[in-house]
């Protein structure tokens, strides 16, 4: 009985084995899977500059001790590993003391702690502060992308603004002043804030040394374009003035995600008004991120030379982003959020920001752990397509101080 069960089963494997299954793709196909197709690019990607930076760790930090069989590992941390130790520039970049150095890189992190303009849960001047610190969780390659930013570009960490906690419009001009200088420079400008008063000061930075038009793709849950708030140019205001700028026009901003219950009645009348573009969740899950994404572009690069990205984290559903001052429920899935600002990035910009980021608020770094993906998905976007360095075409006027 047992002999004839073994045979029977030995004979239905055999047929298994002559049996060829058509219904799913090789995963060891790279013309049919994206996950081996990675695998086999980062063999292309050079690695000149993690080797550079090996060895002038070894150089500055002492060689390890003799019982350190791994002899790239120096006695003081200088680089890149451990993940744990070091300073924390963002993404361990270097700093630029000399501010007068940002051009020398393809980009430059521009720290803004200022919460001055919160209405409500104030912590966002903390913001560059956590995402600096959780940004040593990452490495500089992503597998999906193919692409090391090490490698592949320069960035640099410029430290913080030197913002006046009790005056906006001091602090405005501030920013506004930090924002010229490292867009002057033709150096990228990522801006981390902050509350989201400063996204006016941003675009006012930029659009000073350019005399072409900018769009703005500007993803929140709150319109934020009232003209005043408690009196004052508050968080809930910096699309009514930065669309006051002469080369900054409505009709190039795209607003995502808007929608909820903390929308005043007061901006609505504004967005009218203005004819800015509006997309609230609803529209998302109708039409779809890639659709979205399609017309925002459309509509932010209208007549534009380039377009800024201001990405305020509480569009996200407030789950997964604790801390932020103003969270709303039944916003993006960070998938969805990822996939949105890889779209915009990639064809190009020419500067960003991410705000709204309140770690006294967080829990276990995860909303900064969040605003630090979506500056290096668009900084990875942007590199993968070829586009880093585009709105160095746009700058045609020198910088004019504040």
């Amino acid at each position: 009985m047992n002999r004839c069960l073994n045979l029977k089963t030995m004979a239905g494997l055999a047929r298994r084995k002559q049996q060829v299954r058509c219904h799913h793709p090789d995963p060891f196909n790279p013309q049919t899977t994206k996950g081996w197709q990675a695998a086999v690019k980062e063999a292309s990607i050079p690695t000149t500059r993690h080797d550079e930076e090996v060895k002038r760790g070894l150089e500055i930090g002492l060689p390890g001790a003799s019982s350190i069989e791994d002899k790239t590992i120096p006695t003081f941390s200088r680089g890149e590993l451990p993940h744990f130790a070091g300073i924390n520039t963002f993404m361990k970049a270097p700093y630029v003391e000399n501010i007068h150095d940002v051009g020398n890189f393809d980009a430059t992190v521009i720290g803004v702690p200022f919460d001055g303009g919160c209405t409500y849960r104030a912590g966002t001047r903390f913001g560059p502060q956590g995402i600096r610190r959780i940004s040593a969780l990452y490495t500089p390659y992503n597998y999906e992308m193919g692409i090391d930013l090490r490698e592949q570009m320069t960035l640099c960490d410029a430290g913080d603004v030197f913002t006046i906690p009790a005056n906006i419009e001091k602090s405005f001009d501030q920013i506004s002043n930090a924002v010229a200088h490292v867009a002057a420079s033709g150096s990228f400008p990522i801006i981390l804030g902050g509350d989201h008063s400063i996204g006016f000061p941003t675009v006012r930075g930029i659009a000073s040394v350019t005399s072409k038009r900018i769009g703005i793709i500007h993803v929140d849950r709150h319109a934020d374009i009232q003209e005043k708030d408690l009196d004052e140019r508050m968080h809930t205001t910096p699309y009514f003035h930065a669309t006051n700028l002469p080369n900054v026009r409505p009709e190039n901003l795209v607003q995502i995600g808007i929608g909820g219950w903390q929308v005043p009645r007061a901006a609505v009348s504004n967005m009218v008004e203005r004819r800015t573009n509006i997309f609230t969740m609803d529209d998302i899950e109708q039409l779809g991120i890639d659709k979205v994404a399609e017309m925002a572009l459309e509509r932010a690069w209208d007549g534009c030379d380039a377009v800024y990205m201001s990405y305020d984290i509480d569009s996200i559903e407030a789950a997964f982003v604790p801390g932020t001052g103003w969270p709303e429920p039944g916003g993006l899935l960070p998938r969805e959020a990822l996939k949105l600002v890889g779209l915009v990035a990639k064809e190009g910009l020419c500067g960003m920001e991410v705000v709204e980021v309140s770690p006294p608020y967080d829990h276990a770094d995860i909303t900064s752990l969040m605003a630090l993906r979506i500056v290096v998905d668009a900084l990875g976007a942007m590199t993968a397509h070829g586009t880093m360095g585009n709105h160095k075409s746009i700058i045609d006027k020198p910088f004019t101080p504040f």
